[in-house]
């Protein structure tokens, strides 16, 4: 356990519902709150964008899990009522601010879910039970996800009059495809975990008594290959999608030209 990072500050993260674990090169990031379903909050995605900014340049790998029995039922509904939660300022609220502080406001709300796809971390993402709307669309925010036998996704922005703006969309379609991505948003329904390994939304499915112990094994695997190969096999997959082959072709190059000379230099 690393003691660079304030207990102050992880005491403020466990009060908002997310506790980090640093062990070498792995980070455990654990919503915490499991009493309401790891509801989420504005408090939990400052916590989460906070956690993200201070992870220590050593670790490569972070496992993100929720404790009890949902990985996170999603928005907590009081942003919704009149009275919304103390402090914080209800959407309701929001909807009346003028447009620049409605859209940076949101922005500010997407940066918990957007450090988790950093080209120097590999994020796996252990989810059972209610995965729904933001905690549908955090479990997408990461690179892998291994999920429980009992797993429930659904993204029901679209049935309350909303749409996913979590950062969302986007792995979504690219997960599996425009087509079936329109029609999970669009009739939130849920996805069980048959499916979801099915259509590309998980990895692998196990029993919920294993679904710790398998993502920490494929945590382990992820750190046993050397951290600069990873990195840059990424960094080519990632950018694969908006590249033609040609460019693709070219980006192999110069990355495997980078780390050729890397092993020669060693």
């Amino acid at each position: 356990m690393t003691t660079d990072i304030p207990d102050a500050d992880r005491t403020a993260w466990e009060k908002a519902g997310v506790r980090l674990d640093l062990d070498g090169e792995l980070a455990t990031v654990t919503l915490c709150d499991p009493t309401r379903r790891n509801a989420q909050t504005p408090a939990m995605w400052r916590a989460l964008a906070a956690v993200g900014r201070a992870l220590p340049g050593t670790v490569r790998v972070v496992l993100l899990r929720g404790e009890g029995s949902s990985f996170s039922a999603g928005l907590d509904r009081a942003m919704f009522t009149p009275e919304g939660i103390p402090g914080e300022t209800g959407f309701l609220q929001l909807a009346a601010s003028p447009d620049a502080e409605l859209d940076a406001t949101i922005a500010f709300y997407q940066e918990a879910f957007t450090w988790w796809r950093r080209t120097d971390l590999v994020t796996v993402a252990a989810v059972q039970g209610h995965a729904v709307g933001a905690g549908f669309q955090l479990a997408l925010a990461c690179d892998l996800r291994v999920v429980a036998e009992d797993v429930q996704f659904a993204m029901k922005e679209t049935s309350l009059g909303l749409v996913p703006d979590l950062t969302g969309t986007k792995p979504l379609t690219e997960l599996v495809g425009y087509a079936r991505a329109l029609e999970i948003c669009a009739t939130g329904r849920r996805i069980g975990a048959d499916e979801a390994v099915a259509i590309g939304l998980a990895n692998l499915a196990v029993p919920a008594d294993d679904l710790h112990a398998a993502a920490a094994d494929l945590a382990a695997a992820l750190l046993a290959a050397p951290r600069n190969a990873v990195i840059e096999t990424k960094s080519l997959l990632r950018g694969a999608i908006d590249r033609t082959c040609d460019q693709q072709r070219a980006a192999e190059r110069e990355s495997q030209a980078r780390r050729l000379r890397d092993l020669a230099g060693r």
